[in-house]
């Protein structure tokens, strides 16, 4: 039987490099008794040593998934579901969650560091800059998986803010167009990069009106994150912070 105090944990295994998953996250990998990953991204070295069952979710229908991580949870193992980065960017976790909870079966989620992040680390760029952009826009472009009318790139793209564009990559053309004509300039930095994180790593740095180019002259097709705005501009940014201003008073700093 299933002791009441187990739970099916959703671990985010971060963007790539193996030693980018939080402490707990390893934590619950070292003691988990099934594991079902998503083996398209989740690095193989995660899961070297690991004494517990383990299953590629690649293949698997969301059927088959639930049926695994149900099975694990009743005989009483300790269930981990590993998805790549934070589960909850593009992570298919609530179709999962709602399943499970049809089902009585509790769960948590330990967040994991997103290869949006990871690339931003990448191209050692600060995101939100004062009076540049407070605002940062995590989307994808309308493909196989359809996006909503208000959430068009054309649409996002009128505020100018950072943006982030992942699974995109493929329609590197399709997404500059739809940002310029959202307001963008041609102008506007941009870079495209590719395996955020991880040995293999590519970094391609431009503008819109030059990006797609350069991005299919380096053979950048998928597993990219394209990334836009003026917060990629070379050089110290305009505007300093007010958090270390000795005439701004603080609550934290």
């Amino acid at each position: 039987m299933n002791n009441s105090t187990n739970i099916i944990h959703f671990v985010g295994a971060g963007p790539g490099d193996p030693e980018l998953i939080t402490v707990k996250g390893r934590r619950l990998l070292a003691e988990a008794e099934l594991i079902v990953y998503t083996g398209s991204l989740v690095p193989e070295t995660l899961l070297v040593g690991l004494t517990a069952e383990i299953h590629n979710s690649a293949g698997l229908t969301l059927d088959e998934v639930i049926t695994l991580l149900a099975e694990g949870w009743r005989r009483g193992r300790r269930v981990v579901r590993l998805h790549t980065g934070d589960p909850a960017i593009y992570g298919a976790i609530g179709e999962q969650m709602a399943r499970l909870g049809e089902l009585d079966i509790p769960w948590r989620v330990v967040p994991g560091v997103s290869s949006v992040t990871a690339a931003a680390a990448a191209l050692s760029a600060e995101l939100t800059l004062p009076e540049v952009s407070q605002s940062v826009i995590i989307t994808r472009r309308g493909g196989r998986t359809p996006v909503p009318e208000r959430e068009q790139l054309p649409a996002l793209a009128a505020c100018q803010a950072t943006m982030t564009i992942l699974l995109s990559a493929g329609m590197m053309n399709e997404v500059t167009t739809d940002l310029l004509a959202g307001g963008y300039p041609p102008e506007t930095p941009a870079a495209v990069v590719a395996n955020a994180s991880q040995p293999e790593e590519r970094i391609v740095r431009g503008t819109l009106a030059d990006i797609a180019d350069k991005a299919q002259a380096a053979g950048i097709t998928k597993t990219a994150i394209i990334v836009v705005g003026k917060v990629l501009t070379a050089g110290a940014p305009p505007v300093m912070s007010k958090l270390y201003d000795p005439d701004f008073s603080h609550g934290y700093r």
